[in-house]
């Protein structure tokens, strides 16, 4: 497969900053109908990323998106095989990687975005094992 994370990663990526509020990020994702957003520091490096998951939780709407945040954020370089980002995805049972271009976020990839892969069939299909034929002797 030769499908690059740039080709399939969604490229206006909506970013958000520690101190805005959870209101203020629950809002964002609402109006843009997406699932996750990125946390970003003051150099554009990501910070953490918050979920739909991370606001299901009861929370007073000024409180600030760092603390909810999951700060382990998952990163792929734009340049990077979408494999890479679906190893990452199944091993740790997540469904957005941030992508990065020297350091920087520069979009998201979502499960979803590698189903679109797989709908589109642009992926090849490796043939079944054939099972061994005993030689005449």
């Amino acid at each position: 497969m030769n499908v690059k994370i740039a080709d399939l990663m969604a490229k206006r990526v909506i970013t958000a900053q520690p101190h805005n509020s959870v209101d203020h990020v629950r809002g964002v994702m609402e109006r843009n109908r997406i699932h996750a957003i990125p946390i970003v520091g003051p150099e554009g490096e990501a910070a953490g990323i918050v979920t739909t998951a991370d606001l299901a939780r009861k929370l007073k709407g000024e409180t600030p998106v760092k603390r909810i945040m999951s700060d382990r954020v998952f990163c792929v370089p734009a340049y990077n095989d979408v494999s890479t980002a679906a190893r990452i995805m199944r091993r740790h049972k997540i469904h957005h990687v941030v992508v990065t271009h020297e350091k920087k976020v520069v979009g998201i990839i979502s499960s979803f975005d590698l189903l679109k892969l797989v709908e589109g069939h642009r992926f090849t299909m490796k043939n079944a094992p054939q099972p061994r034929r005993k030689r005449a002797r």
